[in-house]
């Protein structure tokens, strides 16, 4: 890994980009497109051309003997942790919802919101050429905690443990589909996919642009982009530890970026060496070592505020603290997906375990998106109710407010209720 002073670290950092060529941003055009007017015929002949599966309206959907044999094929071992981890995520996503509120605001007016999950989310589950069955948790659990009354699901393929993973989290139906033209299917409807209200998951950058696209006819969770770390680390920290967790990252996308930050310029040295050893034995080394390669990153900084300075330009994916005491700096933490505090709670924790979710912003979007969860399943609905003297006191206000703007019929809706009886 290269070791720069902060300037040139934060300049090798920000200027990773992935920019859609407009061909690629033209053909998700043409496949929503396609889905939006010739509906499962252009999704079978799409999912047939892109994923090499022949689909029709009779395999398309995964049937009930399906999950039963997907369920034979799952170690019990491999099911309990997965039921484990689902346990955790619940009550972790239970601690987002929301009673909503009802109160007094003047006397004889009340205002407040109420909470109504969506009536249908999609989730999309990569799954061509791995299986996911974590992402499938961290979709569908919140959308399950939120109360949405349909939940269905879009993935390529049929692993075993994904299609157990969906079937434990109550997903109704599972559609054998991917790419942009599942995120299209799920947006616009067709005759086999329902139309969603939300769409949520990760993807490529086809399923990130299609749902850049279909925004507006569907909700979204956010824009995502390749997966980021970022570590601090002060003396305290093992450099076997952190290269490891740089690692974890670069594993999963050639433009995935691994970086350290530290004041400690003799504790990077040994860290980047530890990584070159770790590289070598990895059986994705040639995504990480390319990933590690173009933009495997230490920054030295002046100290660990100043490291943390760093982090909020930067607003990683997932931020380790690898300090030895992370409360005193988490009050500087501005941006980040995920905060991951100490040398015990490496970034894999989050991905698969502790609860949190793992659906994160990225590419510097932590500057505004926040982790997927129950919000984006639901709704806050406003509510108003007053009383005829509470508007009567307010409706000269409103009525000033109103003509200001050129709106007489908003100002006469307020007249019409009182004349001169005020």
């Amino acid at each position: 890994m290269i070791i720069l002073d902060k300037k040139e670290g934060l300049r090798r950092v920000l200027s990773r980009t992935r920019a859609l060529s407009d061909s690629i941003k033209e053909r998700v055009a043409s496949i929503i497109s396609d889905i939006r007017t010739r509906g499962d015929e252009a999704l079978f002949e799409l999912t047939a051309r892109f994923d090499g599966f022949d689909a029709n309206a009779d395999n398309v959907l995964i049937t009930p003997a399906m999950i039963k044999q997907a369920y034979a094929a799952v170690p019990d071992e491999l099911l309990a942790a997965l039921r484990r981890a689902k346990k955790n995520i619940e009550n972790y996503h239970r601690k987002q919802l929301l009673p909503g509120e009802f109160s007094e605001s003047a006397p004889g007016g009340r205002t407040g919101y109420m909470i109504r999950p969506v009536s249908r989310a999609g989730i999309y589950v990569p799954g061509g050429k791995a299986s996911y069955p974590s992402s499938v948790l961290m979709t569908a659990v919140p959308a399950s905690v939120a109360g949405v009354g349909e939940i269905v699901m879009c993935t390529p393929g049929a692993s075993p443990l994904t299609i157990v993973a969906a079937a434990e989290c109550g997903v109704k139906r599972i559609f054998r589909v991917g790419g942009a033209q599942a995120i299209a299917a799920m947006a616009y409807g067709t005759e086999s996919v329902p139309r969603c209200d939300v769409i949520c998951g990760p993807g490529n950058m086809y399923v990130t642009e299609a749902k850049k696209q279909v925004y507006g006819a569907a909700g979204i969770d956010m824009i995502a982009g390749p997966s980021e770390i970022l570590v601090i680390a002060d003396g305290s920290a093992n450099p076997s530890f952190v290269a490891a967790d740089l690692l974890s990252q670069a594993e999963h996308d050639e433009m995935a970026m691994s970086i350290l930050v530290t004041p400690d310029r003799a504790l990077a040295e040994k860290i980047s060496a530890e990584t070159e050893k770790q590289l070598a034995a990895l059986p994705k080394r040639g995504i990480a070592g390319r990933s590690i390669e173009d933009y495997g990153t230490i920054i030295i900084a002046d100290d660990l505020a100043d490291c943390v300075a760093v982090g909020n330009e930067v607003a990683p994916e997932h931020l380790e603290l690898c300090v030895e005491n992370p409360e005193e700096l988490l009050p500087l933490v501005r941006n980040a997906g995920a905060v991951f505090m100490g040398h015990w709670s490496p970034e894999p924790l989050g991905d698969y375990y502790a609860g949190t979710n793992h659906v994160l912003p990225n590419g510097g979007t932590a500057r505004f998106f926040s982790a997927l969860g129950v919000s984006n399943f639901v709704k806050r609905i406003s509510l108003i109710g007053y009383g005829r003297q509470v508007l009567a006191d307010a409706a000269d206000d409103i009525i000033a407010l109103a003509e200001a703007e050129g709106l007489s019929a908003h100002a006469n809706s307020i007249r019409v209720r009182f004349g001169d009886k005020k």
